[in-house]
């Protein structure tokens, strides 16, 4: 759930902490007191453009802080993301907003706007107008209807797309495969010319390294042979550093007999000794095979050339020639073998549109059951939320033929607000206001199946009054249960369903005008319903009237 938000130099924000609790909570207050900034700044730190003058006047730069606390799905997913929560299980956004550039950080660590993206498709999910209107894309329909369905959908369309895969892999091979028969004698040739060039070469995987390393020594065999002979002679016993070791080490066991300290040095000055006599017999040997043949020489470079060439044609390392070599063989007998290797293809390819088929048929088998469980449940929910004479149907129409990853169903959302109208699609009849209610029935239903436990409603109290504002009001206190929910709000129902109540108000400080939010409860809350359901002065009767919803509301949240 999203413990906090810290604004700080933002429009006419000067700086402000907000601490939210669980279940509903709501922000009222009055037109202009500046609302809007408070679930912008939250979309601002989630990654939306800023504009350089949300700076307020006079500030260097505006900060938006967010702070989580996760639950063990949550902790998990961005785990896999590779980003980890404070040891008191916190997990914080931070968004610093500058006139030329704007840096986020999540957990201290800098991100990119899509990384952000993806972090807070894990945390938070913001319903405003537009979210509403993706309710009106068909594919979002599709969405909706599978992801209630859940697991048995989930698998049945991961065999649909493993299918539609294969199936189209082999209807790509089937036309490519279709030509005359003298273009496949000249592929044919080309293959055969291929093959052989690579065949007669005879390849051995890592030969082009070890060739390579030779040519190397090959070619700098003086440069070498003169360094080695210069570091046989500095080591030798007859002159240079053996020599010089040799007797130091005859002192030292002259005298290491009257003084114990010196012992260790004569075992220390024994071991270099050793080593370096070691080492100078070794670099002996190494002179001994260090010959250069110019006839070895001549072999390997044109060795070395044939590889380089072959490379250059067929791959970067012998490697991918000899898989090149083993295409072609393949692609060389299917020419060769021509009607019987497009007999094997086709018949493949039919039973591969065959199993596709009876795939799709089951996914939509599945997907029609689920839609009329689903939307028996929204028109329910719909009900509830005053679509008195409303009827709602998820119509699966099932195309043969017409495949795609997804399987082959046409699914819309058909609805009619009114009673003796026909079922539309969703985009001819709902209205901004209806569209708003119709999400929130779709979140009250997807509850128990949605996995971001925090919801931000944005202008969910468009279009609506009276009766259908106490609806929408109940169906936020059901969806508090099991979420929580941030809401601005203008009406008193739904601000009387409130967990926790913030008010939101603007003023002057120092001369200049603040936006300000606080936490109100008791008879501040009772204050605010009764401004919402009055006029310009707070009345007794308002005040009551507003005790009265608010007693109201807590029973009905206790059912």
């Amino acid at each position: 759930m999203l413990v906090s938000l810290h604004v700080k130099n933002l429009a006419l924000i000067d700086e402000e902490e907000i601490c939210f609790g669980e279940g509903l909570n709501i922000m009222t207050g009055e037109t202009g007191a500046g609302k809007s900034i408070i679930i912008g700044s939250v979309n601002l730190a989630l990654g939306a453009k800023a504009d350089k003058e949300l700076i307020r006047t006079g500030a260097e730069y505006a900060l938006i802080e967010l702070v989580f606390r996760l639950d063990g799905r949550q902790a998990q997913r961005l785990k896999e993301m590779e980003f980890f929560p404070e040891e008191d299980g916190t997990f914080m956004i931070q968004r610093k907003i500058m006139p030329a550039r704007s840096v986020c950080k999540v957990c201290g660590e800098t991100v990119g706007a899509k990384q952000l993206q993806e972090i807070a498709e894990v945390l938070i999910a913001i319903h405003g107008q537009h979210e509403n209107q993706t309710l009106l894309q068909k594919k979002r329909h599709r969405e909706i209807l599978d992801d209630y369905a859940g697991k048995k959908v989930a698998d049945c369309r991961k065999q649909v797309a493993a299918g539609y895969q294969e199936y189209m892999k082999l209807l790509k091979e089937t036309e490519e495969g279709g030509m005359d028969e003298a273009a496949r004698e000249r592929d044919a040739a080309l293959l055969r010319f291929e093959v052989k060039e690579i065949e007669e070469a005879g390849l051995t995987a890592g030969e082009d390294e070890e060739l390579e390393r030779d040519y190397r020594r090959m070619v700098n065999s003086r440069k070498i042979k003169e360094a080695a002979y210069g570091a046989y002679r500095l080591t030798g016993e007859d002159a240079g550093a053996g020599e010089n070791i040799g007797r130091a080490l005859r002192e030292i066991r002259s005298v290491s007999s009257y003084d114990e300290a010196l012992a260790d040095l004569e075992n220390m000055l024994g071991d270099i000794d050793n080593l370096l006599n070691d080492f100078n017999r070794q670099m002996a040997d190494y002179l001994e095979g260090l010959e250069f043949d110019e006839t070895e020489f001549v072999q390997t470079e044109n060795r070395l050339n044939l590889l380089n060439h072959l490379k250059s044609k067929y791959g970067n390392h012998i490697e991918e020639v000899l898989a090149y070599k083993q295409q072609g063989e393949e692609k060389l007998s299917r020419l060769e073998h021509y009607e019987v290797y497009r007999q094997q293809l086709e018949e493949k390819l039919g039973k591969t549109r065959q199993e596709l088929e009876e795939s799709c048929g089951k996914l939509s088998g599945l997907r029609v059951k689920y839609a009329k469980e689903l939307g028996k449940q929204l028109k329910q929910a719909l009900q509830e939320l005053n679509f008195m004479d409303v009827k709602f149907e998820i119509q699966v129409t099932p195309q043969p033929g017409h495949f795609s990853a997804e399987g082959y169903d046409d699914i819309e959302f058909m609805i009619s607000t009114n009673k003796g109208e026909r079922l539309k699609p969703l985009s001819q009849v709902a209205s901004g206001g209806e569209l708003s209610r119709i999400m929130l029935a779709f979140k009250t239903v997807l509850a128990d199946k949605d996995e971001i436990s925090s919801l931000i409603f944005d202008e969910i109290d468009t279009g609506i009054s009276g009766k259908t504002a106490w609806k929408v009001s109940e169906k936020l206190g059901i969806l508090g249960r099991n979420h929580q929910i941030i809401c601005i709000t203008h009406l008193p129902q739904i601000a009387a369903m409130s967990d926790v109540h913030f008010l939101i108000e603007k003023g002057a400080k120092k001369e200049r005008t603040v936006t300000t939010i606080r936490q109100i409860a008791g008879e501040e809350d009772l204050r605010e319903l009764a401004r919402m359901l009055g006029g310009a002065e707070i009345t007794d009767a308002a005040l009551e009237n507003a005790r009265e919803m608010k007693e109201l509301a807590r029973n009905t949240k206790q059912y």
